[in-house]
């Protein structure tokens, strides 16, 4: 059963795009989200200079697709650690598409190599499940070898991490389709039905499609049909996503993954190959369209 959370969120420059730090009731962990043009001032900040993990987050020049670099820092004997680490990216050519890091590390300077290889290793795993974004990681990181007593501390570090990094903007490590609380919960009988979890069916153009509206927008689900044919009139923001998702249909124009869109009519464009409004596209197991659904 979910419970809710109270996060504090400290704005250090007194402005949204700068610095951010950001903590957890009755958590030892911290969080910063760093503009790379704010690094130079974090130099005084005691708690970047111990161990940790950290995120570089930026965009693909090609294909403007979000990417994601995962990495740890280990405090060093010259009293340097995460911030010393991502001053090194900084200054690498081959990393200059990364525009802000996020940060994770403690209050108590508790994070020891294992703990965070082990952190790392869960990070960039989550990352790659989710495919929400391109991971940069050339190598698999290495989760080190931890009790059963430590793995358990650190999932629930991992599980506070997933909050914090959301609420930072980013949703790196949350798949697209994630469980309603009525599908997960231990009393289903009590559960509040949940319109996302509703699967939903395209009417139009012979193929065949399902999605799922989601918090976030539509969407389209794994093994979806496409039609293979544009009509001359198709809006230019389809055109765009099918050049984008290529690599996500295969040769029969089935999806290879989810997608997620953000709205039914971008979703039904997508499928149709022309300009479609979703509301009277996409319907459910009885017919009923996603229209009359919202109405009643």
């Amino acid at each position: 059963m979910a419970y809710g959370k109270s996060i504090n969120l400290f704005l250090i420059d007194g402005d949204a795009n700068g610095r951010i730090k950001c903590t957890l009731a009755n958590w030892t962990g911290v969080a910063y989200k760093i503009p790379r043009t704010k690094l130079d001032l974090c130099k005084e900040r005691k708690d970047l200079k111990q161990s940790g993990v950290y995120c570089l987050f930026g965009k693909t020049e090609d294909t403007d697709d979000d990417v994601v670099y995962i990495g740890q820092a280990g405090a060093r004997k010259n009293g340097e650690g995460i911030l010393n680490r991502l001053q090194e990216h900084k200054r690498n050519p081959g990393k200059d598409y990364w525009t802000e890091a996020i940060v994770f590390t403690t209050s108590n300077n508790s994070f020891g190599p294992t703990e965070i290889s082990y952190l790392e290793n869960r990070f960039c795993g989550l990352a790659k499940q989710a495919k929400r974004y391109v991971v940069k990681n050339e190598n698999d990181p290495t989760p080190g070898n931890i009790t059963e007593e430590k793995e358990s501390e650190l999932e629930e570090f991992i599980d506070n991490a997933k909050i914090i990094m959301g609420t930072l903007g980013h949703k790196v490590f949350i798949p697209i389709i994630t469980p309603s609380a009525a599908s997960v919960s231990a009393t289903p009988a009590i559960a509040i039905p949940d319109a996302t979890d509703e699967i939903l069916y395209f009417n139009h153009s012979g193929v065949k499609a399902t999605g799922k509206r989601t918090t976030e927008g539509f969407v389209v689900l794994k093994g979806s049909q496409i039609t293979s044919k544009l009509t001359k009139s198709c809006p230019e923001p389809t055109l765009r996503n099918r050049k984008k998702y290529a690599n996500k249909i295969d040769e029969n124009f089935c999806l290879m993954e989810d997608i997620l869109f953000s709205s039914p009519s971008s979703a039904a464009s997508f499928i149709g190959g022309a300009s479609l409004s979703g509301n009277a596209t996409w319907c459910n197991a009885e017919g009923i369209t996603l229209k009359n659904l919202e109405q009643n």
